[in-house]
């Protein structure tokens, strides 16, 4: 390969790769209209599915709180009141009997029936909740998370995310972001804002990792020194089972490592953490280091069959976020919360601090209360989200808040689990058409998920064309090279997985946003272009000869 091209190629290397994406689509949009006519994305992950039911919920529940506005005040031109608590329920369940055809009814007389039977929560405040919050007229209040919204969404996440766990979600406190992305930046903020991770502590990165958790700790204001912890066990056969070795794992023994981040199932390659794995995990946090902080990131749990979270395994010492935005297809929508156990190691830490830096913290929450030693560590994330001096109007807005509970709700009515079952199987399909028309071997594995693929080259050239042909391939192209001429030659946009820490020549595809067509046709896409690479190593061999 030409030098310039080379080194063009290790120069954009460096760049994030939902940066180098950019790039990718205008070469991929330039091909497609001069030849191909396709242009397949499956780059990012944004999902192309919605959930109706829990849409059509919240357009219908928005009518009859605005019908609760107007009954308190109306006048010229569009002016009316605000919701009023007593006997509101009543009014909910008269209008939805009233309009039990349209759209969204359903749902919402069942998710009425879950919150108030199930959850014990009173029908008047439930429905006064639902209609000032859709409405938007107040506050969040409590900024954290509104009340009921909290018990809601406990349920759903002891359902999905504690393979439920009889009791599991009540001990933990919730704090409902802008999305997983605000929780991420909420969460590094306060780690670092309460002393409990300093600039040049050691962190470790279960990788590979969305790319986020590699960019952040190397900011200026973190500077933190990292160590991955690599899922580079393979097996007798030479593929990747994407999980991590006992030799990886014993890193975290080291008591110098203070922080955990990991997302599980992983992204990519889209594997839950094994129950092996998970069981070593525990051991070493409770035989060596019992003060690791962990920060699971869970977004795509739901995709996965007997999920158990981390915050389930080690509640006292993670922290969990999830997010509803593939799920559901909501990333429009910025829906997430940080889940914490009411007892924790993060509030134990901060009691533990040196004198000096609790004076420090004192000081930094004095505005919020008379005693801000007491303030958990939960609390502390929310006040750090709006620079501490705008506490009071913290939270996530309420018809979000809303929003995010008839997500829930209907995950949480569907005894049958069918939207689930419905999810998982769509991803599958998917999945099986681009390895398929590819023609690589995908082994069972039940710990593979499938919202995204990552596929390493070396491993498949190795098996197509032998080691020669990989060892030629490294020493003449850039692993760039793949991803370049995928855009360029099929009109194929696909990510660079070293970008996410992964193997230097994988490729990440994401499942979530293309028929299953479009993925035979990148499957064949991703063939044509190792072939044209083995037609160019035969060529340089033959003149080599």
């Amino acid at each position: 390969m030409n030098s310039t091209i080379r080194a063009k190629e290790r120069e954009l290397s460096k760049m994030s790769p939902f940066e180098i994406k950019n790039e990718l689509i205008k070469l991929a949009k330039r091909d497609a209209r001069k030849a191909t006519g396709q242009f397949l994305n499956a780059g990012r992950g944004n999902p192309d599915w919605i959930a109706t039911a829990p849409r059509e919920a919240f357009f219908l529940l928005g009518q009859w709180a605005l019908s609760e506005c107007t009954r308190t005040y109306k006048a010229d031109p569009g002016i009316a009141g605000v919701p009023e608590s007593e006997g509101s329920m009543a009014r909910l369940k008269h209008f939805l009997m009233v309009n039990s055809t349209l759209p969204g009814a359903l749902l919402l007389d069942e998710a009425i029936k879950y919150c108030t039977d199930t959850l014990g929560i009173d029908p008047d405040s439930l429905a006064y909740e639902w209609a000032e919050g859709i409405i938007g007229d107040e506050y969040p209040t409590p900024v954290r998370i509104l009340d009921h919204t909290q018990e809601i969404i406990r349920a759903y996440m002891a359902k999905e995310m504690g393979d439920n766990a009889p009791g599991f979600g009540k001990e933990y406190d919730l704090f409902a972001t802008e999305g997983g992305t605000a929780a991420m930046c909420y969460i590094f903020d306060s780690l670092q804002a309460n002393h409990l991770v300093n600039a040049h502590d050691r962190i470790a990165l279960m990788t590979p990792i969305f790319t986020p958790y590699l960019e952040i700790p190397g900011l200026d204001r973190y500077e933190f020194d990292v160590v991955n912890i690599e899922a580079n066990e393979m097996d007798e056969e030479g593929y990747h089972i994407w999980q991590y070795p006992d030799s990886e794992l014993d890193k975290l023994r080291d008591p110098s490592i203070k922080l955990l981040c990991l997302v599980n199932p992983s992204n990519p390659p889209s594997y839950k953490l094994s129950k092996r794995s998970m069981e070593k995990i525990v051991e070493i946090v409770k035989t060596d280091n019992p003060n690791l902080m962990i920060v699971t990131d869970d977004v795509y749990g739901t995709f996965a069959t007997e999920f158990r979270s981390l915050m389930y395994e080690l509640p006292a010492n993670t922290l969990c976020v999830y997010s509803f935005s593939k799920y559901f297809g909501a990333t429009g929508w910025r829906l997430a919360v940080i889940g914490l156990a009411k007892e924790n190691i993060y509030d134990r830490l901060l009691a533990e601090l040196p004198e000096i830096q609790r004076k420090d913290l004192h000081h930094r929450y004095r505005s919020l209360t008379p005693d801000p030693d007491a303030i958990p560590f939960i609390d502390r994330i929310v006040a750090d989200s709006r620079a501490v001096a705008l506490n009071h109007t913290a939270g996530l807005s309420t018809p979000q808040q809303i929003q995010m509970s008839l997500f829930a709700l209907m995950c949480l009515v569907d005894t049958e689990n069918e939207y689930k079952k419905a999810m998982q199987d769509m991803i599958r399909r998917r999945l099986k058409a681009l390895w398929d028309s590819a023609g690589f071997i995908m082994k069972e594995d039940s710990d593979r998920v499938g919202y995204y693929s990552e596929i390493d080259i070396m491993v498949w050239g190795k098996k197509f064309y032998g080691e020669e042909f990989c060892n030629w391939l490294e020493a003449n192209h850039e692993p760039l090279d793949i991803v370049l001429r995928l855009a360029k030659e099929t009109s194929v946009v696909l990510l660079n997985g070293s970008g996410f820490a992964g193997p230097d020549w994988s490729i990440r595809a994401s499942l979530a946003n293309l028929t299953e067509e479009d993925y035979v046709a990148i499957g064949h896409a991703i063939h044509k272009i190792l072939e044209k690479y083995h037609q160019e190593f035969l060529e340089a061999t033959k003149a080599e000869k």
